[in-house]
């Protein structure tokens, strides 16, 4: 089997050699024996009825006549087959016959996405509804295939399958750190293998503007500070997304968020912009005037000239953190709203909005806006994006918007998937702040607090409501995230909440979902996915020629959650981007696998005890090789405390295991145990992160619930 990058737990292995024991023993044991897993999971799925070896790989059967689109899907699919399964064989093929019907909705939110799958030991037949439903049915039968000690084979199964959602997409930030085309097209990639069928392409904010504009070029000379896509760039990924059943929406942010807008022409900001030496300047604050005559003819132009690259009829406005002060400090504005009655900048807001959807209907374009849009009344046919808590989507159906979801599936919020996994986008109460959590920290409610406040009596959507939900999606902000770390930021946690729009709502197990995931991002990263790969770099330059240590570390570790990561780097800026915390992953593969089986060893499956002491005694003799080459790097310095953390965790296992802990030892394993929770209850919400202690380095020990059970069930 010829596989171009290594998955995260093969990559861990190789550098640390024996220190991957347990991983190598269970995940990488998993891809090679258990039985294929699907994500998402199918709607209906018949019973496994074995499996037939691929001895002469596969061969394409056209049952109706192929366009060329169908063509490259199939050629991309015989792709990746071969680096899955190897080379085919001298048997005979196994023959996919398919049929897919004709779709003139294709690439659009009314597309057919439904196909049925069955494989048999003489072949499979593909039926698709449109060629969206050939895409999402050859992905399923790439991961219907694995490969065995004795040769690939494939289950045998019937599956029917369409999406819950219509609109299952990605936001990628580009303004906050750059991506290139070679990049934002490896996502593509996966995304089609996960069935998302939206790219949210978040073009503009105040760090810079990342597309050409003839019309206004300084766009480009002065506001993207040399890093942009050309025209001719965005028509090449638009294509390269089309192929793979992607529609690619741009979003241009006005009023808010201008800095980079201002920037390129002062003659449309509220305000002038700072000089730029003061300390710790928010690129987020600039906002348009929306009085200005001048703004809404260069909103009208941009977005005509923009608009072009993207065929899509949806176009997002933004909208969202709009700074009021930006208006009501300047004379002129402040007299503009007295006189037209706007009482405050949220209404002032709201009739920008309306004429900002107008230039859109215009142009053919459906306007989509951040939660803040619908504040105030605006028209019914925007789209509402709901970030700032669940609740958002009860009022934007209740008041007739159709809603895109992406609260609670923030990405840069760095929780682990399992979290993301529990949203659903129809919960009105799911996700945001509780009061409590507020008062613990803030002791009186402010407007800036207000609306990521659950509301815990708002009603469940009546079934009108659930019909204007059209799906959601997994938002990654960039302000953290450099384009080597992107990979790794977005996967494979988007596979996760790409199920969760795809499957239906009773697949909620997430022990399974935490099964199939590592098995799942070995997939994506043999077909092309560099996360591992760009890990495996960050961690050669932090530690050049002894990077075992490290690996060792960032395997057992992941990073503190929500905005804590943002508040350590304030003082360093990009340092963070190349410390151990940008390496850790929020889902740490070996400390879930190594928290399941604790679990199961507890609960009296003592055989698991020799692999258990094997993988902790690892992590207990790390924080001696980490010392010693923490010596001569003065980087890796902020993670020694989580180094030594870790192998404290891991000795008090040890003494678990061993049944040879004291009342001082329990003492001792206790406060060890509490200090570390409360390391993970000050980074559980948005205001703690930003306003509570956090672990130096900002690593957490993710091996904590194993530990703690151990502990627990020692006498």
């Amino acid at each position: 089997m010829t596989v171009t990058r290594r998955p995260r737990f093969l990559t861990c292995l190789r550098r640390a050699g024996a220190a991957s024991l347990l991983l190598a023993g269970t995940a990488f044991g998993m891809m090679a024996h258990a039985a294929p897993a699907l994500m998402p999971v199918p709607s209906s799925m018949s019973m496994p009825n074995g499996s037939t070896p691929l001895t002469g790989g596969m061969r394409i059967v056209w049952v109706t006549h192929p366009t060329a689109l169908m063509q490259r899907a199939t050629t991309r699919f015989i792709t990746r087959l071969s680096r899955i399964a190897g080379p085919a064989g001298n048997g005979e093929p196994y023959v996919v016959q398919i049929h897919v019907a004709e779709d003139p909705a294709f690439l659009t939110i009314q597309e057919k996405e439904h196909y049925t799958l069955t494989t048999t030991s003489h072949g499979a037949h593909l039926e698709a509804d449109g060629p969206a439903g050939l895409i999402h049915g050859l992905a399923t039968l790439l991961q219907l295939v694995e490969k065995t000690p004795k040769g690939a084979e494939i289950e045998r199964v019937h599956i029917d399958d369409a999406p819950r959602f219509l609109w299952r997409g990605v936001l990628m930030d580009v303004s906050r750190h750059f991506a290139s085309v070679e990049t934002v097209e490896r996502q593509l990639d996966a995304m089609e293998l996960v069935k998302l069928n939206v790219l949210h392409w978040h073009l503009s904010d105040g760090t810079g503007f990342r597309v050409e504009s003839h019309l206004f070029p300084k766009l480009q000379t002065v506001g993207s500070h040399g890093e942009f896509y050309t025209q001719a760039q965005i028509h090449e990924v638009v294509v390269y997304a089309a192929d793979r059943g992607i529609r690619v929406v741009p979003e241009f942010d006005v009023p808010g968020h201008a800095h980079a807008l201002v920037q390129s022409y002062p003659e449309l900001g509220a305000q002038p912009l700072p000089d730029g030496t003061q300390k710790g300047e928010n690129l987020n604050n600039a906002a348009l005037d929306p009085t200005n005559p001048k703004v809404l003819s260069f909103v009208r132009a941009l977005f005509g000239e923009m608009g072009a690259l993207f065929p899509d009829r949806y176009f997002h406005a933004g909208g969202d953190e709009v700074v009021g002060s930006q208006w009501t400090k300047n004379p002129a504005i402040a007299a503009y709203m007295k006189a037209h009655g706007f009482q405050n900048p949220a209404s002032l807001q709201a009739a920008f909005t309306a004429q900002v959807e107008g230039v859109l209907a215009n142009q053919g374009k459906i306007m989509m806006g951040w939660d803040e849009v619908s504040e105030a009344p605006i028209p019914k046919n925007v789209v509402v994006e709901g970030w700032r808590g669940s609740k958002w989507t009860g009022s934007a159906t209740q008041a007739g918007h159709p809603v895109v979801v992406s609260s609670g599936y923030y990405l840069d919020l760095l929780q682990p998937a399992r979290q993301h996994y529990l949203i659903d986008p129809y919960d009105t109460r799911a996700d945001g702040l509780l009061p409590e959590q507020l008062e613990a920290v803030h002791k009186k409610l402010t407007p800036f607090f207000a609306p990521f406040l659950k509301d815990p009596n708002a009603p469940p959507l009546d079934a009108r409501q659930q019909a204007l939900v059209m799906g959601g999606e997994a938002t990654l902000w960039t302000e953290i995230v450099s384009e080597q770390m992107l990979d790794a930021r977005l996967w494979p946690r988007t596979a996760a909440v790409a199920e969760r729009f795809w499957s239906p709502a009773s697949v909620r197990d997430v022990d399974d979902m935490e099964r199939r995931l590592p098995l799942v991002q070995a997939e994506l990263e043999a077909t092309g996915l560099q996360a591992s790969q760009h890990e495996n770099a960050m961690i050669d330059a932090l530690a050049p020629g002894h990077t075992g240590p490290l690996a060792v570390l960032t395997q057992a570790t992941v990073p503190v959650r929500n905005y804590a990561l943002n508040h350590l780097a304030a003082p360093t800026g990009d340092a963070m981007l190349s410390a151990p915390v940008a390496i850790a992953a929020p889902d740490s593969f070996a400390a879930i696998r190594f928290n399941e089986m604790a679990g199961r060893y507890v609960q009296g499956e003592k055989s698991l005890a020799a692999p258990l002491r094997a993988q902790l005694q690892i992590w207990a003799d790390n924080d001696d090789a980490f010392k010693a080459i923490v010596k001569d790097n003065a980087a890796l310095k902020d993670a020694l405390p989580a180094s030594q953390t870790l192998s404290a965790f891991a000795r008090v296992g040890l003494r678990a295991l061993d049944g040879t802990g004291n009342k001082p030892w329990r003492m001792d394993a206790d406060r060890l145990i509490a200090d570390q929770e409360e390391m993970f209850r000050n980074s559980s919400n948005h205001i703690f992160s930003l306003n509570l202690p956090q672990p130096p380095g900002g690593l957490l020990i993710a091996i904590l619930p194993g530990v703690k059970k151990l502990v627990e069930a020692t006498p």
